[in-house]
């Protein structure tokens, strides 16, 4: 795969466009041997996606690069959600990363945290140590933070904005962790003390809030592209997590209202402007403006993107995947895997349509 000046690798798709990387989870998340992994390659090659991986060690990692699809592409590695950059053995374990996997990985991501607002100026010298040993590394991988905490956006972007000199640390730009910070937010103004997230579709007291509710939903993606903005104008490389969402939706069997597709709707037990069902916070106009606007403020040699959707209850024939399973006896968790792959390759499809478009134009 070629690799731009920046580092960061780029994509060719079937119409000679030069994309930046399309990645999404490369994970098992249902049940089952390594069989699932297979499966995962098989879809992500047709699809020619790139892997990001979650990985909490050096060993897990190995395993895992085993099973990539696209040797040639460098991948994207989420780190524990446990690392803490105020501890010593976060930083050496992310070196022994960045050191060990220079040359399979670009970029390498951790969550943000709280004391970005209660010590700021000890976060920044921090991220400092953190820059300076990456520059050990030859050609050390990114290091992207992640919005995940929930701070105020703007908290977010001055981490940032006060370390313009640091060229390996940038920002990890979940659209849907942002979105629904600001979906909370405008809600509360109109509802003290009450957390959008807390309604259910059943609720008797849904159809009474239903316009509040979604005016909250209608402002979270001119947030996103305000981070994009502020973001952008400094330079850096950006890494995105895309995943829409939506406060009312039970889709999750983890139990939370985002990581869910673009193309997903929210089932609702009445009917509002005539149907039964809400679109989520993007959709895939939403999705177009924020890959729109990051392309042409970075372009596609500085930007890449993962789709960080998780799996919802569904299955879907093997067909010619059905070899990789003639040990199982039950088939039900590999065409559910199979049913997520497919996901997932909807979503790519739309992340990919979106490039071509704001890069023609």
């Amino acid at each position: 795969m070629p690799v731009t000046n920046n580092g960061m690798p780029a994509l060719k798709n079937n119409s000679s466009v030069t994309c930046p990387p399309l990645m999404a989870l490369f994970q098992k998340r249902v049940e089952g041997d390594d069989a699932l992994l297979d499966l995962a390659g098989l879809r992500f090659r047709e699809g020619g996606l790139v892997t990001e991986f979650y990985a909490e060690t050096l060993m897990g990692l190995e395993g895992l690069l085993r099973f990539k699809p696209t040797p040639e592409a460098p991948a994207i590695v989420h780190l524990s959600r446990g690392i803490n950059l105020f501890e010593e053995e976060s930083h050496l374990l992310i070196n022994e990363f960045a050191g060990s996997f220079k040359d399979q990985v670009f970029g390498l991501v951790i969550h943000d945290q709280i004391e970005i607002t209660t010590r700021f100026e000890d976060y920044l010298d921090v991220l400092r140590k953190m820059e300076s040993r990456l520059r050990e590394v030859q050609v050390s991988p990114y290091f992207f933070i992640e919005y995940a905490v929930g701070l105020e956006p703007e908290s977010f972007i001055e981490l940032f904005r006060a370390v313009p000199e640091l060229n390996r640390v940038s920002a990890c730009i979940d659209i849907s962790h942002i979105g629904l910070w600001q979906t909370r937010a405008a809600y509360s103004r109109n509802h003290p003390g009450k957390d959008v997230c807390a309604v259910t579709p059943h609720d008797p007291e849904l159809p009474e809030v239903i316009e509040d509710i979604q005016g909250a939903v209608r402002s979270a993606l001119d947030t996103v592209l305000d981070v994009i903005r502020a973001l952008g104008h400094l330079g850096k490389p950006l890494h995105f997590h895309l995943h829409d969402g939506h406060p009312l939706s039970t889709l999750s069997p983890l139990g939370i209202s985002d990581h869910l597709s673009f193309l997903d709707e929210i089932p609702i037990p009445f009917e509002y402007k005539g149907k039964r069902s809400l679109y989520p916070m993007f959709g895939p106009s939403g999705l177009l403006r924020i890959i729109t606007e990051s392309l042409q403020l970075l372009g596609s040699d500085r930007v890449s993107f993962s789709l960080e959707i998780h799996p919802t209850e569904g299955r879907l024939p093997l067909g010619d995947a059905s070899h990789l399973f003639n040990h199982w006896e039950d088939k039900g968790n590999a065409e559910r895997m199979n049913y997520w792959m497919s996901i997932l390759l909807q979503n790519h499809q739309l992340v990919l349509e979106a490039c071509e478009k704001s890069i023609v134009n």
